[in-house]
């Protein structure tokens, strides 16, 4: 079974059901993808792109139905101003670390829940390196990891430089990291790097929508004929066994079941190798 393992010895499920875009529908999909077998469910407090009211809605209905909270990871995330449409769930007015605190206990209200599992910082503030704006939220979620209400943080959307420098000087360093992830650049090859080095999750999201090229690829065409199955999973497998733990965002209740079935495909080391050197 493959296993996620963070620096301060949490295990994360295997596959995450991401809830991004899906608006109205949220809930609904929510419960589906408990029901298939999912675990681990990732929003943010940013409604522009996320329901984060809704996947609480559907947490209340599943632990009616016997799901309880401890047995679901919960990752959600602090979106910087810039992020957001003109809902911004926090007050735009106040420091950045009063930002951090509202917008997390906004989403402990809306999950109905007393800690997270996983609170992410959305993105970085700067392009290039780590601005004051970055430290000063980083040390509210290095707070809110220290009161025990997340039991581990981290970082979305940040580059290879930005997270070196934020394991260097952070009083606590991030255990896990999401990105989108390219198969031009190696499927994120510089940023894996510096989390195999620093023993961060590693978070991949868009694994297809931003490879479709890959995914159509005649040599994922031929893996997933011998294996049995299609292209889809064959990426999903692919990113488990290099250490990407991915995300998916299917609407359909059968992808749903499938996605979490790859774990039962095992691609060569020659197949691997092949598709990291797709698309480079």
């Amino acid at each position: 079974m493959t296993t996620f393992t963070t620096s301060n010895s949490l295990a994360i499920p295997p596959f995450i059901y991401g809830t991004a875009w899906k608006k109205e529908a949220t809930a609904r999909l929510v419960q589906a993808a408990v029901a298939a077998g999912f675990r681990a469910i990732d929003t943010a407090n940013q409604p522009v792109h996320y329901n984060e009211p809704a996947v609480g809605a559907a947490l209340r209905a599943l632990s009616q139905q016997g799901v309880t909270r401890k047995t679901l990871f919960l990752q959600t995330k602090f979106t910087p101003v810039d992020g957001h449409d003109h809902r911004i769930p926090y007050d735009a007015s106040a420091d950045l670390t009063t930002q951090v605190s509202q917008s997390f206990e906004r989403s402990l209200m809306h999950l109905g829940t007393e800690y997270v599992d996983s609170y992410l910082l959305h993105g970085p503030y700067s392009r290039r390196g780590l601005g004051p704006e970055d430290w000063e939220v980083w040390a509210a979620l290095e707070g809110i990891y220290q009161s025990g209400r997340a039991k581990m943080i981290g970082i979305s959307n940040v580059s290879a430089g930005q997270l070196a420098q934020l394991c260097e000087r952070a009083a606590v360093k991030p255990m896990v990291v999401q990105n989108r992830c390219y198969a031009v650049v190696g499927w994120d090859h510089d940023v894996r790097a510096v989390c195999r080095a620093q023993g961060i999750v590693y978070e991949g999201f868009s694994l297809l929508t931003a490879n479709q090229d890959i995914v159509d690829h005649p040599a994922i065409v031929a893996m997933a004929k011998r294996l049995g199955t299609g292209p889809l999973p064959v990426i999903f497998r692919f990113a488990q066994q290099i250490g990407i733990l991915p995300l998916t965002g299917t609407t359909s209740e059968q992808h749903m079941k499938e996605d979490l079935q790859v774990e039962r495909l095992e691609l060569t080391q020659d197949e691997v190798k092949a598709v990291e050197r797709i698309g480079v």
